[in-house]
């Protein structure tokens, strides 16, 4: 139930690089702005009603920034529709046809992806830079391991840091050539190794926000992993002002992981924190069932709060001091129920799982009537002011 406490505990705090701040639509990527959580539609773009409906799904579940593919006429065509509906800012993707970013910016991208170097002659990236000007888009620089130019991989001889890092300075040179300077930047690539050592080099060599991912990073718990590991990585560094989780998975999915990794660092907080135990032979309930039921049952609680499920009372008593809510397994079926840290009172098995579900929605309703009391009063004060 503590609260961080920086003199308290020093080991927890992460001092982020400086960057400058741009906007991707109307959310701050940047110069101290929170980290955003990103995803990409998977759906054929023209397919509007599908699209919508999993940007919907994606803002259900927290999306801060979302982006979907233009590789035609008819995908562009369908993007203002799409931008419309959408209760958050769109990147269009795009690759070697310059015309479909143009088309992109004026559909209403708040951002275009873009690769300068495949987009063509200095004077398409003109046109683009135009376009996004016009019509007050910001660009991503997304660098890749997959797709490094020929010269830099004969250059190298294979994809490296430098060699990520040096493509990425030059498409930023192209842009800075046009006066332009609402960018972000991505060098990613599968190997954890290889996209880590290429995002501290670059965090060295420019001040603009950094986009993180690990590209291709593969399924569900496969794909987690490598990206908590990569991109954990460098947000404990510091480093990083966006992030999109790439899973062989729901983009939705790929929200709720980028959500945890933010949480496991204590950068950002959204919905319920859940603490347990892998369970054994001590444990008083089914642990690990009762934790997907609950994982399931409590995806729309947005409020930040900690939750912790523990099988027995080895760790169960301790780590309820430390959470809003705790349930520590006991004998006979009769398991101790924590508020704010303290005992309260027990539960059967029967019915637990409500039970629980039950106070978290009460909880999470306090606390948000003490935030907008807070609120009002701060209003009322400056009103008086």
């Amino acid at each position: 139930m503590s609260d961080h406490n920086p003199g308290l505990r020093p080991w927890r705090d992460i001092a982020r690089r400086q960057s400058r701040q741009i906007m991707v639509g109307n959310v701050p990527v940047g110069g101290g702005a929170p980290v955003t959580v990103q995803t990409m539609t998977n759906t054929l773009t023209h397919d509007v009603r599908a699209t919508i409906d999993q940007i919907r799904r994606c803002e259900e579940a927290g999306v801060d920034i979302i982006r979907v593919s233009c590789p035609d006429e008819e995908s562009t065509a369908a993007l203002k529709q799409i931008v419309r509906a959408a209760r958050v800012p769109i990147v269009a993707d795009i690759h070697f046809h310059y015309k479909r970013a143009l088309e992109a910016a004026d559909a209403g991208a708040a951002c275009l992806r873009i690769n300068p170097g495949n987009i063509g002659s200095e004077a398409r990236v003109k046109e683009v830079v135009d376009a996004a000007k016009a019509n007050g888009c910001s660009i991503r620089i997304g660098v890749n391991a997959g797709s490094l130019e020929k010269d830099l991989l004969e250059k190298y001889g294979e994809p490296c840091p430098e060699a990520l890092v040096e493509s990425a300075l030059d498409h930023i040179r192209l842009l800075q050539d046009q006066d332009f300077h609402e960018y972000k930047v991505a060098v990613k690539a599968s190997d954890v190794f290889l996209a880590v050592a290429a995002y501290m080099q670059l965090a060295e060599a420019v001040d603009c926000p950094l986009h993180l991912g690990i590209t291709e990073a593969g399924g569900l718990i496969g794909g987690t992993v490598k990206s908590a590991i990569g991109i954990g990585n460098l947000l404990w560094a510091g480093i990083g002002d966006t992030i999109r989780v790439s899973l062989s998975a729901e983009p939705e999915e790929e929200v709720r992981v980028g959500y945890e990794i933010l949480k496991s660092l204590g950068i950002r907080t959204r919905g319920v924190k859940v603490i347990s135990c892998p369970s054994c032979a001590r444990q008083g309930f089914d642990v690990i069932r009762t934790v997907q039921a609950l994982e399931e049952r409590l995806q729309h609680i947005h409020t930040p709060l900690s939750l912790s499920v523990l099988g027995c009372v080895v760790n169960g008593p301790g780590e309820a001091r430390e959470t809003d809510i705790g349930l520590t397994g006991g004998g006979a079926g009769k398991h101790m129920v924590y508020l704010s840290g303290l005992t309260d009172h027990t539960v059967q098995n029967e019915g637990m799982i409500d039970h629980i579900v039950a106070l978290v929605e009460a909880k999470a309703a306090e606390i948000e009537a003490a935030k907008l009391e807070a609120e009002t009063t701060d209003a009322g004060k400056v009103a008086a002011e």
